[in-house]
């Protein structure tokens, strides 16, 4: 009996195949002259047909192995039709641009950049991100070239957008969220982004007021999409920073396509250059992967993976440090002992199926797998002078310092170890009802932490011990005996097993319609989220928000090309582990999701100068956050206090100017203005961390004219400081100081020998398609730019120091790419 059943369903699963594969696809976006989708054209052939969605997105099954004419037809625009003749389960993409006085076939190249004009979404061109050079180029070292986007650490991929932290910003690569390690503290340790820039093919960016869709996030959007290769493609990038190869293909039927990519960095060059003296021996190296199977005209099923492996060993040997003025010059000067070992291993593997059910209805299922394994111990002795400078010029110890105002030393000490396994599972759809769209999504996510924490920090001033400070502690030497016990300075022990179980979802409605003679764009939409915080010794706690969103963007009937929108809602952010643990790395589970009502005015104007395009961007925002969760920032280490005991507010105007400055090239200009404080507690409103006010970025691409191959790109950032933090211990009202000014420029220039327009046919370079020279000097000016502070105290006066911890200074690279 089973085998009858089974060779029933085997011959049924065989005729429903055969049946799939008399049949061919035929599909793309339909454009007029003015590169605007034209929605509610007519596809035809025979007495079949389908019409154009409000994208100008269209989608027709034809018959296998014959000649078809297919027939591209609307109100306002002449015919198009094309005769094609297509293999069993063949894709064939065809883009018609539609004109009004002649009839014309053709092709075009989508950018879908219409559609992000309405969104407020920032599209960057992958070309762009591979070429601007940086200390950590890629698409977050371009992100932070936009107004409204901040990130004053060269060495890490870490950015904040519009008075956010690190930990508000969404990543998604092709519709799966990706996530980053735990433990990371500075930014030297951090190793490569999860984003390959190699395997790239589009980047949209929001920094506020996005749909329904996304996320439960505060801040901001990278919607990342790896791309499908059309035939081989391989590639390699080598510098003194490390290496990248690519390669991709695609199978002969079209239907298997696979690319991957392997990377390695070396921040040796950056860590030998700061002003610590190091043995330093880092090795950051990923591997990725997106592969792609198409089963049928209807259903396709995509993997995502990557194995990411940091292991970071620091040993540091001594330091010095100037600061002060010229009349009064101070050093601190540090010998250390002991080391750092950090490991971080990351896995994470997904995936996606897409079903086409209909013309209307597009559902997809996506599952995905994060396990991060982490380990950060050090043991670390620093033996400080602080003292006053030689400033004779004709003196042999001129720089040296001469009198100690302070002396001490410091004794760090860290075993924490984390392991955490993050589980997706998540179902959305996508129903288009004439020029409606209608999408929607469900999301289950298990997040299993264990994580240790053992670390204690004994500072020694002239001999002495110091303890914590404590409010009522009491010390009446020599009158009365003290007996209470020698304690480190600081000292955080504990162990946590935790687990939290979210159910998510969302439905938003979009529609293209018209008010009089102007294009008018309505999206709404919802989101919910419901979580479980559960575990060792954690009472079980459930919480829900819900966050409703909406933008409007209008295009008026003028001669002018512009776009104005209006977006905003209530957005929160549930807490994810991080948020939950306080300063004594206790969990506490009834942490509430902060919250925040977000306003958003933009203005896109599209104009020509110079007889070439250009695009002035222009955006007003204003949030008002409750129930928010206070935080100290260290470098790009984030400490929350746990506790929702303070409001905030931000607001801000970006502007952004991107055009062809160069013929041929794309350079744009960004200003923005940021003001947000907190209130904790009703103290009154102070800085918060990332109080950014001012940013100023400049991106330009220029070429030799009688060289065009001889190219040279320019990223060049000022920010005005940010707030200096203060001591772990320390009460934040009473350190309201700022960083000095962030000025940075990194140049780059290349030289293409070989070409796709000049292929050399013969020798060495017959097998590059592409090969490109160049160097790059990162902080040309030697700007010492710094991150953070270390708060040393002068023993005689009790004057405490705030020092700088510097970036890093003027570095050389070279550089060669090849494409093959």
């Amino acid at each position: 009996m089973k085998t009858s059943a089974l060779s029933f369903f085997l011959i049924l699963f065989l005729a429903s195949s055969s049946l799939l594969a008399q049949n061919a696809t035929v599909k793309g976006v339909i454009l007029d002259e003015s590169n605007i989708p034209v929605s509610g054209a007519a596809i035809s052939y025979g007495d079949q047909g389908t019409l154009s969605d409000f994208n100008g997105f269209y989608f027709i099954e034809i018959p296998a192995n014959q000649d078809v004419t297919i027939t591209f037809s609307h109100i306002s625009n002449k015919n198009v039709q094309i005769t094609v003749n297509l293999d069993p389960n063949e894709d064939y993409e065809f883009n018609p641009v539609m004109k009004i006085n002649i009839e014309q076939i053709g092709t075009v190249i989508i950018s879908g950049r219409e559609n992000k004009k309405v969104e407020g979404i920032t599209s960057i061109t992958p070309e762009s991100i591979r070429r601007i050079p940086g200390a950590n180029a890629g698409v977050e070292n371009l992100l932070k070239s936009l107004p409204g986007v901040s990130g004053n650490n060269e060495l890490s991929t870490q950015y904040a957008v519009r008075g956010g932290n690190y930990d508000e910003n969404l990543v998604y690569v092709n519709e799966v969220e990706v996530y980053r390690p735990f433990l990371i503290r500075s930014g030297q340790q951090e190793g490569l982004s999860f984003v390959n820039s190699d395997l790239t093919s589009s980047v949209d960016f929001s920094a506020g007021g996005f749909q329904a869709k996304y996320g439960d996030k505060l801040s901001s959007v990278l919607d990342i999409t790896y791309r499908k290769p059309v035939r081989f493609e391989a590639s390699a990038d080598l510098s003194l920073l490390g290496a990248s190869v690519s390669a991709g293909s695609i199978s002969k039927n079209g239907r298997f396509s696979g690319i991957a990519g392997l990377r390695y960095r070396d921040n040796s060059l950056f860590v030998d250059a700061k002003q610590t003296e190091t043995n330093f021996k880092p090795k950051f190296a990923d591997a990725q992967t997106y592969l792609t199977y198409k089963f049928s005209n209807k259903f396709e099923l995509g993997f995502l993976g990557n194995i990411s492996i940091n292991d970071y060993s620091y040993e540091p040997l001594t330091r010095q440090t100037n600061f002060g003025t010229l009349a009064d010059p101070i050093a601190l000067l540090v010998f250390y002992e002991g080391q750092e070992e950090d490991r971080y291993d990351t896995y994470f593997g997904a995936l996606k199926g897409t079903y086409v059910v209909s013309d209307n209805y597009t559902a997809k299922l996506i599952g995905s797998v994060y396990h991060t394994k982490e380990q950060e111990y050090f043991d670390i002795l620093a033996q400080y002078r602080l003292g006053e400078v030689n400033t004779d010029i004709g003196s042999e110890d001129l720089g040296e310092v001469e009198f100690s105002e302070g002396i001490g030393s410091q004794l760090t000490h860290a075993r924490n170890d984390l392991d955490a396994l993050i589980i997706n599972f998540e179902h959305k759809g996508n129903i288009v009802l004439d020029d409606n769209s209608i999408e929607y999504g469900v999301k289950y996510t298990h997040e299993d932490i264990r994580d240790r924490i053992q670390e204690y920090e004994i500072i020694d001033s002239a001999g002495f011990s110091i303890r914590p400070v404590i409010s009522d502690f009491v010390n009446n030497q020599p009158y009365d005996p003290f007996e209470s016990p020698l304690v480190p300075f600081s000292s955080i022990r504990a162990t946590n097993d935790v687990q939290i179980d979210r159910i998510s979802g969302y439905a938003q409605w979009s529609r293209r319609t018209s008010l009089g003679s102007n294009d008018v764009w309505l999206n709404a939409g919802v989101r919910a989220h419901n979580w479980t915080v559960s575990g060792e010794g954690i009472t079980s706690t459930t919480q829900t928000v819900f966050s409703p969103r909406a933008q409007v963007a209008l295009k008026p009937d003028w001669d002018m090309d512009m776009i104005f929108r209006l977006s905003g809602g209530l957005y929160h952010q549930p807490p994810f582990y991080r948020e939950l643990r306080d300063s004594e790395g206790t969990v506490i589970p009834d942490v509430k999701a902060q919250q925040s009502i977000h306003v958003v005015l933009g203005n896109e104007y599209s104009f020509e100068l110079w007889d070439r395009p250009f695009t002035l961007n222009s955006e007003l925002y204003y949030k008002s956050l409750s129930d928010v969760n206070p935080y100290t920032l260290e470098n790009v280490r984030i400490r929350y206090a746990a506790n929702n005991n303070a409001k905030a507010y931000a607001f801000g105007i970006d502007t952004r100017l991107a055009g062809e400055f160069v013929p041929g090239t794309e350079s744009w200009v960004s200003i923005g203005y940021l003001r947000t404080e907190e209130n904790i507690d009703d103290r009154g409103y102070i800085f918060r961390p990332t109080d950014q006010r001012l940013k100023v970025s400049l991106l330009f691409q220029d070429y030799v004219k009688v060289i065009p191959d001889l190219k040279m790109y320019l990223n060049l950032t000022y920010n005005t400081g940010l707030p200096g933090g203060s001591p772990s211990y320390a009460d934040p009202y009473d350190f309201q100081t700022r960083l000095p000014d962030y000025k940075r420029a990194d140049v780059g220039v290349s030289y293409m020998i070989v070409s796709e327009d000049k292929l050399r046919d013969r020798g060495w370079l017959k097998p590059f398609k592409e090969l490109t020279i160049g160097a790059e000097i990162f902080n040309i000016f030697d700007v010492r730019n710094s991150i953070t502070n270390t708060f040393v105290r002068d023993v005689y006066t009790k004057v405490q120091y705030s020092i700088p911890n510097f970036l890093t200074p003027r570095v050389f690279n070279v550089r060669m790419t090849m494409k093959f």
